[in-house]
């Protein structure tokens, strides 16, 4: 099947939007655009190693989208879009520390921007939620990350088919049988929570095709 999230080379148009949006992202702290556009390239290089066919720079772009939509409920819009770029940044299907290893990778490279302390502890805060996509009742930006995380439940389910598909490629590794086996706990393990999203609008308007995507996927691993 022809799967929307393959490692292909984006378009002109589509960088220029991502770089865009790296701008409006650094601008609350006034970093020059030299530098910037450094920190944009290892950014763009990272998310563009091989094996990655949904962690890719179109998550990215989709996390950060859906970000603005949800944007009244953060309190620190600027530490949520900057945790948006690096929550994925370190990605290794074969590896248990991915979360902790881009927590370190924002750390580094923000501070080399000369952000804030303040800010860079609360991105790296965001991003280790990640992990097990849970956050306080009232960690609203945590809240809002991770609804934006995975937005992609919710897809149409066009773009649902090529998202599992595309994380099966990222498990390329992994014999069937077990990848089956993993792969339906990961996804019980969501349908089994009281709500898959903390933000009233995800929760009403998402939440119920979520589920229902979730529980297709099931039903077609066998």
């Amino acid at each position: 099947m022809k799967n929307g999230y393959t490692a292909s080379i984006p378009t002109k148009n589509f960088m220029d939007i991502l770089f865009y949006n790296w701008q409006h992202t650094l601008k609350p702290f006034g970093v020059d655009q030299v530098t910037g556009e450094k920190a944009f390239n290892c950014l763009v290089a990272a998310y563009s190693t091989p094996g990655r066919y949904y962690h890719t720079l179109k998550h990215i772009d989709r996390v950060f989208s859906t970000i603005q939509i949800l944007q009244g409920y953060t309190n620190n819009l600027a530490a949520v879009q900057l945790a948006s770029w690096f929550h994925d940044v370190v990605y290794d299907t074969e590896a248990q520390n991915n979360e902790e290893r881009s927590a370190d990778y924002a750390f580094e490279l923000l501070s080399n921007l000369d952000i804030p302390e303040s800010t860079i502890t609360t991105v790296t805060h965001l991003i280790l939620n990640t992990k097990d996509h849970k956050a306080a009742v009232n960690d609203y930006d945590s809240q809002v990350l991770l609804d934006a995380d995975l937005a992609i439940f919710a897809s149409n389910p066009v773009q649902y088919e090529e998202y599992a598909h595309a994380i099966r490629q990222e498990y390329g590794w992994v014999a069937e049988a077990d990848y089956i086996t993993s792969r339906r706990q990961v996804l019980e393990g969501f349908l089994q929570r009281s709500r898959i999203y903390f933000t009233p609008l995800m929760l009403e308007f998402a939440e119920p095709s979520a589920r229902g995507n979730i529980q297709g996927e099931i039903q077609s691993l066998g």
